[in-house]
């Protein structure tokens, strides 16, 4: 493939920068799924999508990192939603835990959870409720988390799901 010198100069640069081949980096970033974000969220996007391919339905940073609100020991929380045919099962957590190389956000640690969209008119857990308030999406191809969320968030506003508090953490209920 031919591209100009201007852009040939930049992803030679970027690829160094990266400590990878010109053409490793231009494979990774043709490889990238629609709608990464860059920076660590490419990376955590690239991760999931090896590890789930057409399963993966979503990726969403939440809690206190997405709030903006961080200490120094806080960690990143990460949604990876996979389709409801993907069973949730430790050896996913071993699977992203062992792939190298070891992934980290703005130097801190990812919290991984993986999860399946909520059913439609149910009482959403206490992640998904918490998610929904502060989350970022990073990947939503076809914008059925974004639907999810938009649909958790109604049931909060109206009443249909609210927050309580025991020991000073929040957990969710349905309004009955």
């Amino acid at each position: 493939m031919r591209v100009s010198p201007g852009l040939h100069g930049a992803l030679r640069r970027a690829a160094d920068d990266a400590g990878m081949s010109l053409n490793d980096y231009c494979a990774r970033k043709l490889a990238a799924p629609v709608g990464a974000v860059g920076g660590p969220g490419t990376d955590v996007i690239s991760r999931a999508a090896e590890q789930f391919g057409e399963n993966l339905l979503g990726v969403l940073v939440f809690g206190s990192w997405a709030r903006g609100n961080t200490v120094e020991e806080s960690d990143v929380d990460l949604l990876v939603v996979v389709h409801p045919d993907v069973a949730i099962v430790r050896a996913l957590y071993r699977a992203w835990d062992e792939a190298a190389p070891a992934l980290t956000w703005d130097g801190r640690r990812l919290e991984v959870h993986f999860v399946q969209p909520p059913e439609a008119g149910e009482t959403p857990s206490s992640l998904w409720a918490e998610a929904a308030l502060d989350g970022l999406v990073l990947f939503d191809p076809g914008f059925e988390l974004s639907r999810r969320l938009i649909d958790i968030r109604r049931g909060i506003a109206s009443g249909a799901v609210l927050r309580r508090r025991a020991h000073g953490q929040p957990y969710w209920v349905g309004g009955g």
